[in-house]
């Protein structure tokens, strides 16, 4: 699938991220995305497989996709980092609610109970620019 310009991730309620493995292969997820100032983010357990793939090599891609994680358009191609700055994970919970509202609040109440809350790794994406 082609269009005339890239997908914007902030208005996807799914992306597929793509992170990359020592040997090269690549492992594709959907997740919720949310961002502003061309810069993005997910997150996920800390020691999920995607997690442990973006600290060892900081490479990218994601494309719109649905639920299952089926792709629907273009990659965009960038790096991923992981956030440790805590007013920056705060931003990144702000954005988070006013996308996802009542579904992101009800997630975050079980992550809570559960006590999984805390052991979220937050992971910036920040898009290559188009040559």
């Amino acid at each position: 699938m082609t269009n005339d310009k890239p997908f914007d991730p902030t208005s996807e309620k799914y992306v597929s991220l793509a992170t990359y493995r020592k040997d090269g292969r690549v492992v594709k997820t959907p997740v919720w995305v949310a961002g502003a100032n061309n810069t993005y983010y997910v997150f996920s357990e800390e020691k999920a497989g995607k997690v442990k793939r973006i600290r060892n090599n900081g490479r990218m891609s994601m494309a719109a996709c649905d639920v299952r994680g089926k792709v629907l358009g273009d990659w965009l191609e960038g790096t991923a980092r992981i956030v440790t700055d805590d007013a920056e994970i705060e931003d990144m919970y702000l954005l988070f609610d006013q996308k996802y509202r009542w579904q992101m609040r009800t997630l975050n109440f079980f992550a809570r109970l559960s006590g999984r809350y805390h052991k979220r790794a937050i992971i910036a994406l920040q898009v290559q620019a188009a040559d």
